[in-house]
């Protein structure tokens, strides 16, 4: 292998935005995998209410069909807060020689200086912020120093170092959120062709219930 890609997140519930950017992101970025990490215990913002096991089992069924999509347990099955940069350590032991793309959003990256050791992350992988074409991305004011000369044009030159770059990939978002799914579950109305049908057609009351109760929180 030379690449892979890591996509964490609450994925609560993993819908087809998510399954779409690791498509492209395994595609365009000439991945051998893409690695879909539920987070168990994330520090920045609450936890969703659906267990981190039941939110594995939906990426594996929406994954399972997917060349390349791996759904990767590690968080959930780690004692303590979910760290992206113990995550990374993890996989640079596994794949010393293999170049590894963290994949986060335009959100994130405004915030990538509250990440726990996050000047860490560019010594065990890349960054690669998904952005909407045309629009303008530039390092927060606190991490502007360390990423200046970081900077990739090329998705080759991630492919030439295992680490070290962040690489703004422009893509259109599909315009899906966790948020919208759970506010229209609440108000009793359809999600069918924003969730994949396999999580969609195995979801019980009880996944609804707890989905809903993650209205108020901030993940997506």
């Amino acid at each position: 292998m030379k690449a892979i890609g890591i996509f964490g997140g609450a994925f609560a519930p993993f819908h087809n935005g998510h399954l779409r950017l690791a498509i492209e992101a395994r595609e365009r970025l000439q991945l051998n995998e893409v690695h879909l990490i539920p987070t168990a215990q994330p520090v920045h913002r609450p936890d969703s209410h659906v267990t981190p096991l039941r939110r594995l089992e939906w990426i594996k069924q929406a994954v399972r069909r997917e060349r390349g999509l791996i759904a990767d347990e590690r968080e959930i099955m780690r004692d303590g807060p979910s760290f992206t940069v113990d995550t990374l350590i993890e996989l640079r032991e596994e794949y010393p020689q293999v170049a590894l793309l963290l994949l986060m959003g335009a959100d994130a990256f405004a915030h990538l200086h509250t990440w726990s050791r996050w000047e860490q992350l560019l010594e065990l992988g890349h960054l690669v912020v998904f952005s909407r074409p045309g629009s303008t991305l530039e390092p927060s004011r606190e991490t502007r120093k360390l990423l200046a000369r970081r900077r990739a044009y090329d998705v080759s030159e991630l492919h030439a170092a295992i680490a070290g770059h962040w690489y703004q990939f422009e893509l259109p978002l599909l315009d899906i959120s966790s948020t919208r799914i759970r506010r229209l579950l609440k108000s009793g109305h359809s999600v069918r062709g924003l969730v994949p049908d396999a999580i969609l057609n195995t979801m019980t009351a009880a996944d609804v219930a707890a989905l809903t109760q993650d209205d108020d929180a901030t993940t997506h």
